[in-house]
């Protein structure tokens, strides 16, 4: 039977079980089950045929549930609004999305879930139009926006256009305090029609529009996400005693004899990793990496945890670290602190001189930590300082060297992105941009956690081994394969600067690395790597191991750092059931936990970005008029994006800011051209540009030419 065949056979037999039962949905997994899908080839074949139905229009899917399309023109998806309004639904299973015209946007928001019908045109346009006939769910519990008085005294919510496309009418009943110019969290009330304002009320009061705390509580709030813990959540957490019962200790491993220490940020306060290290008499070295051990607190169907649970993740931001644990738990009771003993998830390695792992031991243990080291003071014992243990150091960084050296040698990618660091004043306000400097005392503590999660994911994969693997299920960290389409868009912008590549494969990291080496050291080294990057998959969890592309690793876990990060939390309580010869999650719940987490991700590096790109405006709202050099990181038919140098701040120049000429975009060269004097502005290209002026609501940085091209 050939691959179409097959591929027909098995639409054929997943549209005769919904047709049996026509009203139920069933699970992509569960057709997995029916069909006996077992190898990645096999899943990957459901998933070609399952997305086929859906272009075909006879299925829909969301969230993993199949049903039958009984309508063929009326599909599901999530709705998504550009600064016009005009609507884009993304479908699940379907390659290309649907637009929507703001006059058939009905009553959705944007995020929303809606029910869209597919209407017939008479012309082939790029995304087939539709219209909203349902919202089936709310995408946000609330909305972010600054709350004015109108000349008519009446009170409407400028909504933040990140947060919804429109403005709200408020009555005084639902101000809930709130001021004129203050920034507010707000909920949808009642809306009848799309030509009408909707009515809002008020949550939440974040504070005058425009002031530190406001801008980046409303960060925060556009994400959907709420710094404070509810106050069940703190009581929980102020239950916990902060001494270790002794029958706790004799329970585990007592490891507080032996020399412990921790390298961390200079400002950091939740400290979930510490390290020991010594020789073998074989020459070997022994690694230990202890993990706060924050399951022993976090129970399950508590508050505590379900709050954690739901934030996922911590999130750090320019100014404050939003936890997922509350700070008596974060920054005490779990916290690696010096001097207080400790209990802990340890992996114990020995490891040879190649960087192979020839033993292992996964244990609950109690420490006690001698020494906090931030990595500037680590990297100065690591170049020759002197400390009382500057031997159990410059140890660990010997292994590192080695654990390094093999990791790029089996195909990990090394890529290399400047991180921009804030000085800020008492106010918050941003007076110094600084990149932040990478010491290998960095690496030393990356190359550990990373030994330590391949170790305890091969852990589990020995267990399969010898039983079943339904019986071992667990929480991978997941890299798949770059798309092949956006590495070829790479490979294309880099021809103008003449820089080729000959390769059949593209999506090896042989070739990725290549590319970032060709580049390294020069302007646009941290453009490529950027756009790069941007090609890559997304990592996420889940319980389908499909490696880690990324660090060339097989198999891969999350395992180090549990105090703020979910997925952690849950390989921890995995491997302590699997060590006492229990169940704990199962393969659908994990899918589910995989989704969750992977999400909660995404909003937290989005609501990290914001932060950023916000204080870079505050930072340019003080230059505006100055002069920078930078390099062009960016072409579009709009104008130029441009990387300023040093502070890596992002804005644009706008084509119709650039005098002298008429410029045209060349999509090949990634270029605008002057159409009478051919001049040309490129990606890569160094440029001088003037601050022209900022917003900080849309977080947005325009700049003029500072004096024509030549």
């Amino acid at each position: 039977m050939s691959r179409n065949d097959r591929l027909s056979s098995m639409e054929e037999t997943m549209l005769q079980l919904l047709e049996t039962h026509p009203e139920k949905k069933i699970h992509r997994d569960e057709f997995a089950q029916i069909l006996a899908i077992h190898s990645k080839k096999e899943a990957k074949r459901l998933q070609k045929a399952l997305n086929s139905l859906v272009n075909k229009q006879k299925v829909r899917i969301h969230q993993g549930l199949v049903r039958l399309n009984r309508d063929h023109s009326v599909i599901e998806g999530r709705i998504e609004f550009n600064q016009r309004g005009t609507g884009f639904v993304v479908v699940d299973g379907m390659d290309e999305d649907f637009r929507v015209h703001s006059k058939d946007a009905g009553l959705a928001l944007d995020g929303d879930l809606v029910q869209i019908k597919v209407l017939k045109t008479g012309k082939q346009s790029r995304n087939p139009k539709a219209k909203v006939v349902d919202v089936l769910e709310r995408g946000a519990p609330f909305y972010v926006g600054t709350l004015r008085k109108t000349t008519t005294n009446t009170w409407v919510i400028e909504s933040d256009r990140k947060s919804v496309q429109l403005d709200f009418y408020v009555l005084k009943e639902d101000l809930n305090g709130a001021l004129a110019n203050e920034k507010v969290t707000f909920s949808l009330k009642k809306w009848v029609h799309r030509q009408a304002l909707p009515q809002a009320q008020i949550l939440s009061r974040l504070g005058v529009a425009g002031t530190n705390d406001a801008n980046i509580l409303s960060i925060l709030a556009e994400n959907g996400l709420i710094a404070e813990f509810p106050p069940e959540v703190e009581n929980e957490s102020s239950q916990i005693p902060e001494t270790i019962a002794q029958e706790t200790i004799d329970e585990r491993l007592d490891f507080r004899d032996s020399l412990v220490f921790t390298i961390d940020p200079v400002d950091a306060k939740d400290f979930d990793d510490a390290l020991s290290i010594e020789r073998l008499t074989n020459g070997n070295y022994r690694l230990g990496v202890h993990i706060a051990d924050v399951t022993h607190y976090l129970k399950m169907g508590t508050a505590l945890d379900e709050e954690a649970h739901k934030r996922a993740t911590s999130i750090y931001l320019v100014d404050r670290v939003i936890p997922m644990l509350p700070e008596r738990l974060s920054n005490g009771v779990c916290s690696l602190r010096p001097n207080e003993d400790k209990l802990c998830y340890s992996c114990f390695m020995e490891v040879d001189t190649n960087g192979l792992v020839k033993n292992y031991d996964i244990k609950e243990t109690v420490i006690h930590s001698r020494f906090r080291f931030s990595y500037e003071e680590a990297q100065q014992i690591i170049d020759g300082s002197d400390h009382e243990i500057a031997a159990q150091i410059r140890l660990a960084a010997e292994l590192a060297q080695i654990l390094l050296k093999k990791r790029f040698n089996e195909g990990a990618i090394d890529f290399d992105s400047p991180e921009p660091k804030f000085v800020l004043n008492e106010t918050g306000e941003p007076v110094e941009v600084i990149l932040k400097k990478r010491l290998f005392a960095h690496r030393l503590i990356e190359e550990c956690m990373l030994l330590a999660n391949r170790t305890v994911a091969e852990h589990v994969q020995h267990l399969r081994e010898e039983k079943p693997k339904a019986d071992y299920p667990f929480f991978y960290r997941i890299h798949d394969k770059p798309d092949e389409k956006k590495l070829l868009d790479v490979l294309e912008q880099l021809k103008p600067l003449g820089i080729y590549f000959e390769t059949e494969e593209l999506a090896k990291p042989s070739t990725i690395n290549q590319i970032l080496t060709k580049v390294k050291d020069t302007p646009m080294e941290y453009i490529i790597n950027g756009l790069t990057l941007r090609s890559m998959a997304k990592a996420v969890y889940g319980p389908d191991n499909l490696g880690h592309f990324g660090l060339g690793f097989e198999h891969y876990a999350h395992f180090t750092s549990p105090i703020r990060r979910y997925p952690d939390v849950i390989v921890h309580r995995i491997l302590k059931a699997y060590a006492k010869a229990e169940k704990s999650y199962d393969m659908n719940l994990l899918r589910k936990e995989g989704e969750h987490c992977s999400e909660r991700e995404r909003v937290a590096v989005d609501a990290e970005r914001d932060s950023i790109k916000l204080k870079q405006v505050e930072y340019l709202a003080n230059h505006i008029g100055d002069i920078f050099s930078g390099v062009i990181s960016g072409v579009t038919e709009r104008g130029i994006f441009v990387s300023l140098n040093d502070i890596y701040c992002e804005g644009m120049l706008r084509v119709g800011d650039i005098a002298g000429d008429y410029f045209i975009y060349d999509a090949r060269s990634h270029a605008l051209i002057g159409r009478r004097s051919g001049m040309k502005y490129q990606l890569g290209d160094s440029i001088s540009v003037m601050v022209d002026s900022v917003n900080h609501q849309k977080r947005q940085i325009d700049f003029k030419l500072s004096k024509a091209k030549k």
